[in-house]
Formats: structure tokens, C-alpha cells, sequence
């Protein structure tokens, strides 16, 4: 009997000391911004070092792809999926265009549910835009977030939700209101600081959907005589490093840091009006572009003791391997109902491979081609354009299905000199190309049931038919 006692308890110690063992994961997604802001990329117009300390005390990535737009690559990110599967290949503003569209929890994948079942407190604060929750005020929560502060996007008739910095309007489990004379990222990483601290003795994944440095451009806190284009972009940069500090420091004061692994990366290239130096070249802003400005973008991973430290990986990596590394860190495994693009990236991130998985990074969703029908929103292009690349080479694909354009990215960083013709490629085009060869013939489109017709519809109505006329730039992000 006291042979069997000391059996159960061990085991009871063994099951705790491996749930403990769980690393925490703190996802922090920032807003518009490519590697030619981050100085530990090399750039020199900033300096960055909050996220540059990540990268010293950790591994920073040279070919991390997301997709060029905002929707594209958070939804990649939340299902594990590219956009030509989950549907989501333009960016839509729900909570402004509506149309009954919305990211629906239980037709699609969720990492924050694959953590959450795994047996990790989740949180998630920043940008959200894919659920309107006038509709669905517990969206979050359907997703997989036990908590969550959210600024609510746009919501079409609502002038105060279209402030994400100063007085933001934000939803949390209260419901949404201003949060008068404060700063909206400081109201998101209180929030996460407050969640770290009540549940630090449980495993957590913390979602940081950082609004900055998102138009429109603003003064700062910390910097609140910036004046121009970019002197607001690099207050408003400045402001997003010194929230990434806050984090670390957090978990440093709640003894959490070694047990921590920190994400750091971005969903898309600066925008257009803001250009900044990187290794002595001009690279002018490439949000919606496939360029590697606009692809390519910082990614950074920090858990002191357990990431090789100071460490450059060229091993290939993209936004929807997120969800299989954090499934597979949480000793779980991913729902078998869904299929998934991505790849586990742990034997990288802790050392014991260095290329990983990949042979090839994809990315599509570049610019608006979507449009609100009677029914739906439906994509316009049957099969959007998308690149492949591999270590050395990359493939422009056009909206036929077709090879358009080829670049040598180790002679030819900014794709000046196409070799689409060149005979001597034609075996790097095929590969390339063979890549997509099990993509569908039509991308399909957001997989929801739609909602019930709204209050504020007619005025999205209105919107999309002046869209439908050849104006999309009403329909550009906020």
C-alpha cells in the first residue's frame, strides 16, 4: 500500500513538474513595419533596443515570411493556413464592411483554442478587425482567449472605435467604451502585465497585436512634440520598442523569463510613405508588395538558457508555422478535422536543426480584389498572385496560374533583373513552380456562416458600391 502511495504521488509530481515545464509564449505582432526600422537588422535611421536585447539574447531569422496585408497574415497566423485555403486573401475590415463576413470560430483552426485545450491561460490584446463585436461581443472568448483588450477596428457608424492611440476605443469583457486620456498601447500591456502576473504559476500564451506603428501617425507620450510623417513614425517605433521592454521586464519581475519564450515579428512591410536605411540602402516602405520589403520580415525568438543566444538562422520560416511550433511547445497536437500549411519549427528554435522543415516560403494576399456581393464577399481573382522562393531563388505567380517572374535574391537583393527567360533556369522555375502544383485551381473564400442583416448595413452598402466602381481606395486600412 505504501509502495503504491509513493508510486501515485510521483507520478502526481512528474505530470505537475512537466505542466510547469510548458514554456510560456508571448506572441508580439507589430503593425506595418519591415526589418528597415529594426536596428538589429541593420537599420540606422533608429535605434531599437528592446527588440535588439531579444535578439542578443536570442535567435534572429533571415527569411521569415508572412503575407503582404494586414487580414491575410493574421488570419494565417490564427489557423496555421495560407490565405488560398482559410479564404482570407485580400484584407477586410469586418467591423467596417461587414456584410455578415467574420472569422468564424467554429468552421476554422485557432491557435489560441489548441493552447487553451493544451492547458495554457490565454490572453490576447491589440488589433483584431475579423469580428465585429456589436455582433459577437464574445468572439474572443469563442476563440480560444480567456482574456482579452481589444481596439474593436472601425465599426461602421461608430466615430469613437476609430481611435486605437489616443482616447482608444477598446473591448474587453466589460464591452467596449474610450478610454479617456489614455494611450492605447498602454491600456493593451497593463492588461498583459495584469494577466502575466495573476496567472504566473500556470502555463500562458499572451497575443500582442500590436496597433503601432499603423497609420495614422501621432505624436507619442514619450514624445509628444513629433511632427511630420517620420518624425511620428520614429516616435511611434521608439514607443512600440519601449512596449516590447515592458514585457521582458515583466516577466523578469515575475521570475518568468527563462521559462519564457518571446516571438517577436511583424505582419507586413512598412507602408509606402515612410522610407528608412538599412545596411546603407534607401528601402522605400512596401506594405501589400511581394518585394522582400514587403515579405520578409523581421522575426526574433528570446528564452534565456534554452534559444542559442546571438544566434542568425537563414532556415526558412513563415507566419503559418506559428500555430504547429506553439501546439507541439505545449506537448499537444494540432485538431486532425482541419488541414494546415505550416510546420513545426522547435528542433530550430532550440538549436538541434539548423534549416528546419522548409525548402520553400510562400506568400500572396498583396493588395484589395475582394468585393461584397448580395450573398457573401467573394474574392475577385479565382487563383490570387503569390511568390515562392527558396534559399536563393524566387517566383512571381501571376493571377493565371503562370510563371511571371524570377529574381536571384543572392545577386539581386531588390529584384532589379528578371530571369524569367533565362534557358538555363527553366529546371528553377519548374521547382519552383511544383510548389503550388496542389494549391486549388480557385482559392476559396472566408469559410463562415453568415450573420444576420445589421442596423449600420445600408451605410456599409453604400461604401461597397462606390468600391464596386473603380474607387478602392475608400476601402483602404485604416
Amino acid at each position: 500500500m505504501k509502495k503504491a502511495l509513493t508510486s501515485i504521488v510521483l507520478i502526481l509530481f512528474c505530470l505537475l513538474y512537466a505542466e510547469a515545464r510548458k514554456p510560456n509564449i508571448i506572441f508580439i505582432l507589430m503593425d506595418d513595419l519591415g526589418k528597415e526600422w529594426i536596428s538589429a537588422y541593420g537599420a540606422t535611421d533608429i535605434e531599437t533596443p528592446r527588440i535588439d536585447q531579444l535578439a542578443s539574447e536570442g535567435m534572429r531569422f533571415e527569411n521569415f515570411y508572412v503575407m503582404p496585408q494586414c487580414t491575410p497574415t493574421r488570419l494565417s497566423f490564427a489557423t496555421g493556413q495560407y490565405p488560398f485555403r482559410h479564404g482570407w486573401v485580400n484584407h477586410w475590415d469586418v467591423p467596417r464592411w461587414g456584410g455578415g463576413i467574420h472569422y468564424d470560430p467554429n468552421k476554422n483552426p485557432s491557435i489560441a483554442k489548441n493552447l487553451r485545450n493544451a492547458g495554457y491561460k490565454t490572453a490576447a490584446a491589440g488589433k483584431w478587425q475579423v469580428n465585429d463585436f456589436r455582433v459577437q461581443p464574445n468572439a474572443m472568448q469563442l476563440h480560444g482567449y480567456d482574456d482579452y483588450c481589444m481596439w474593436t477596428g472601425f465599426e461602421t457608424g461608430v466615430k469613437a472605435s476609430k481611435k486605437r492611440y489616443y482616447d482608444p476605443y477598446i473591448h474587453t469583457k466589460e464591452g467596449s467604451k474610450t478610454y479617456v486620456d489614455r494611450f492605447g498601447e498602454d491600456v493593451f500591456t497593463d492588461f498583459l502585465v495584469n494577466f502575466m502576473k495573476e496567472h504566473k504559476d500556470q502555463p500562458m500564451f499572451l497575443y500582442y497585436a500590436m496597433c503601432l506603428p499603423h497609420t495614422p501617425l501621432v505624436a507619442t507620450p514619450n514624445e509628444p512634440n513629433a511632427e511630420g510623417k517620420l518624425g511620428q513614425h520614429l516616435a511611434m517605433v521608439r514607443y512600440a520598442d519601449k512596449m516590447v521592454g515592458k514585457l521582458v521586464d515583466a516577466a523578469e519581475k515575475f521570475g518568468l523569463r527563462e521559462n519564457t519564450l518571446f516571438v517577436f515579428t511583424t505582419d507586413n512591410g512598412t507602408a509606402d510613405q515612410i522610407a528608412g536605411t538599412i545596411n546603407g540602402v534607401k528601402v522605400k516602405g512596401a506594405k501589400t508588395r511581394y518585394s522582400e520589403a514587403g515579405a520578409c520580415m523581421p522575426f526574433i525568438i528570446s528564452q534565456p538558457g534554452s534559444v542559442p543566444q546571438d544566434a542568425i538562422s537563414k532556415a526558412p520560416a513563415n507566419i503559418v508555422d506559428m500555430l504547429p511550433t506553439f501546439t507541439n511547445l505545449a506537448g499537444s497536437s494540432v485538431d486532425p478535422n482541419y488541414t494546415y500549411d505550416g510546420h513545426s519549427l522547435v528542433d530550430v528554435f532550440y538549436g538541434s536543426s539548423r534549416m528546419g522543415p522548409r525548402k520553400f516560403n510562400l506568400s500572396m494576399g498583396g493588395g484589395n480584389g475582394a468585393q461584397l456581393t448580395e450573398n457573401s464577399v467573394e474574392n475577385q481573382f479565382n487563383f490570387r498572385d503569390r511568390v515562392v522562393r527558396d534559399f536563393r531563388y524566387k517566383l512571381y505567380i501571376n493571377t493565371t496560374r503562370k510563371p511571371d517572374r524570377l529574381y536571384d535574391l543572392e545577386k539581386d537583393p531588390f529584384e532589379e533583373n528578371d530571369l524569367i527567360g533565362d534557358p538555363k533556369l527553366g529546371e528553377k522555375v519548374k521547382e519552383l513552380f511544383n510548389y503550388i502544383k496542389d494549391h486549388p485551381a480557385q482559392d476559396f473564400d472566408p469559410i463562415y456562416d453568415p450573420l444576420g442583416p445589421q442596423d449600420w448595413d445600408k451605410e456599409i452598402e453604400v461604401q461597397s458600391q462606390v468600391w464596386k466602381k473603380g474607387q478602392p481606395e475608400e476601402h483602404s486600412e485604416l
